[in-house]
Order: C-alpha cells, then sequence, then structure tokens
C-alpha cells in the first residue's frame, strides 16, 4: 500500500511528517511525494513523477487548509481514493483532523473505523481552446483586464437565460458554496443536494441574483465581446477568447473524503461559518473573554512553549 502526501507550500508541517514516517515504516507503508514537493517533505518519502503520483497511491493525506486538500482532491479525481485532511491551515471546512489527533487517526484507518464522505465536482471545459479541468469549490470568471467588469451570457441546456453584468460570476458545488459564494451572498447549499450554484459579484445589471441549478444541467458562461479569465478554486486560471463559452457540469462522486466523526466535523463546521458572520478579528474575540480566564491561557500556552 502507497500513501500520497500532499503538503502546503509554506505552513510548517514537518511533525506531522515525522508521525507519516513512523507510521508508515511500523505498519509496512510506502510513503510517496511529488518530486515538486521535495524540498518539503525531507528524508524517509519517496519521491515519485507528478505524472505517476494519482495512479500509484491507495491513500492520500492532504497537510494544510483547505486549499491543499481541495488540491489533493482535483491530483486523484475520478478514482477510488480516499483522502484524509489534516488542518495546518486557518478555517479549514473540509479537513476533519488536527496535528494532534493524527497518530489516532491513522490508527483508525488501519482499523477501518471511518467513513468515506462522496464530493462532487465541476466539470469546466472551453469548446473553443479544448481546455479542461476541474473544481470542487468553485469556477470564476471575471474579465481579463484587471479591474474591469464582465458582461457574458448565460446559456442553460442550450437555452439563452439573460446576462450578467458584474465584477465576476462564482459557479460553485454544494461543498463550495460555504467558500466565495457564500463571502458574495450566495446560498449555503447542502452537500445533499446536486446543484450547480451561480452568483454574481457585485452586479450592475443583467442578472443580479443567486441562481441554483440541477444537478444534470448544462451550464454556459460566456459569449463576451473581449476576453475573459477564469480562476479554479482560486489555484487554476484559463482564458477565453472573445465570444467563447466556458461550459459547466456538475459530475457526482467524484472524490471520497475519510471522516472519522461527521457529527463532530458538522458541529465544529457550524461553529466555524457562525465565527465568520460575527463583525470582530480573531484577536478581538480574545477581548469577549474576562482578563482573569485570558491571563490562565496565555499561562497554559507559555507552559506548552516552554515543554
Amino acid at each position: 500500500m502507497e500513501i500520497g502526501l500532499v503538503v502546503h507550500p509554506t505552513n510548517p508541517v514537518g511533525e506531522s511528517i515525522r508521525v507519516l514516517t513512523d507510521f508508515a515504516r511500523r505498519e509496512g507503508r510506502t510513503l510517496v511525494a511529488r518530486e515538486s514537493d521535495a524540498p518539503r517533505v525531507g528524508a524517509g518519502v519517496a519521491l515519485v513523477p507528478e505524472d505517476t503520483f494519482a495512479d500509484r497511491v491507495d491513500a492520500v493525506v492532504a497537510l494544510g487548509g483547505d486549499g491543499t486538500m481541495l488540491g489533493a482532491m482535483r491530483l486523484v479525481v475520478g478514482r477510488p481514493v480516499p483522502v484524509l485532511g489534516v488542518n495546518h491551515g486557518n478555517v479549514g471546512f473540509l479537513v476533519e483532523v488536527t496535528p494532534d489527533e493524527l497518530p489516532d487517526a491513522l490508527n483508525r484507518l488501519v482499523d477501518g473505523r471511518f467513513t468515506l464522505e462522496p464530493h462532487s465536482c465541476l466539470d469546466a471545459f472551453c469548446p473553443e481552446s479544448g481546455e479542461a479541468t476541474v473544481a470542487f469549490n468553485d469556477v470564476v470568471l471575471t474579465a481579463a483586464d484587471p479591474w474591469a467588469s464582465l458582461t457574458a451570457d448565460l446559456v442553460v441546456n442550450g437555452s439563452r437565460h439573460g446576462y450578467y453584468r458584474a465584477d465576476a460570476v462564482i459557479a460553485c458545488t454544494p461543498t463550495g458554496s460555504t467558500a466565495y459564494n457564500y463571502a458574495a451572498g450566495g446560498p449555503i447549499v447542502s452537500p445533499s443536494a446536486p446543484s450547480i450554484t451561480l452568483t454574481p459579484v457585485a452586479p450592475m445589471a443583467g442578472i443580479n441574483r443567486p441562481v441554483v441549478l440541477g444537478g444534470a444541467d448544462v451550464v454556459g458562461v460566456g459569449g463576451a465581446e473581449v476576453p475573459l479569465r477564469y480562476v479554479v478554486d482560486g489555484a487554476i486560471s484559463g482564458m477565453l477568447g472573445p465570444g467563447a463559452t466556458l461550459t459547466v457540469t456538475l459530475r457526482p462522486d467524484a472524490v471520497s473524503v475519510v471522516r472519522l466523526d461527521a457529527d463532530t466535523h458538522i458541529a465544529r463546521s457550524r461553529v466555524k461559518l457562525s465565527l465568520l458572520d460575527l463583525p470582530l478579528k480573531p484577536d478581538q474575540l480574545l477581548e469577549l473573554i474576562p482578563a482573569r480566564l485570558r491571563d490562565e491561557l496565555r499561562s497554559m500556552r507559555g507552559a506548552t512553549a516552554a515543554d
């Protein structure tokens, strides 16, 4: 069994890598990573070419935040490879396990004490250029020129349904409804509802509200007189020439995410969403805690750091 490792490009993940290498040695597994991650993973991890990574691994562990998790999911899209996320990022809606919980999580994986949570993705395709990619959160369409608005037609199942004039148009999965779509005022959609949500950002004319379409619908956005840019999961970008249209469809069950405790994960996500709605920064939230408790927390942190 080969376990694939995907790591955050900058955040410190060394301790989790040590836990994984010890686990792999003890259980007789092979830990592999892409050659591009060589400076981040160190010794004890086998390196493989980028184009063979997905075909070799039997499971993937992503060390980072939601961005790292999305990148890992895109690597194994369409393959029955379980993906476990370990939170070395910030908010982390997709990742479930904290670094301290990783040893127990690995033992549960070996014992089979986990479930698999299927995730859909968007297949984005530009017929004019032949470029295709997948998004687990969203595809965002903007003008190619910085600071310019876009004007683009909306076509659903071959029929035109109006147009957008806005700063951007977001097409998202149910999972991605809590990301940029949520920040732009779009609805939160249940993962159990196969759907594509379209949300305009700062609309000025045309369609000015979010639209939720069915999972079997074929969505086209484009036809602009000027070039447009599309960004996939905030990481991969492509260009649409004048008159070109980006076609978006939903692919169900594109990847399987490991869940050790679904109820706890849902509860944590609910708290994270409620905190995002508060008009306070994290350091300002601390001011709501009584001074005595703040001092105790600082003392505990200091003692932990000293150990």
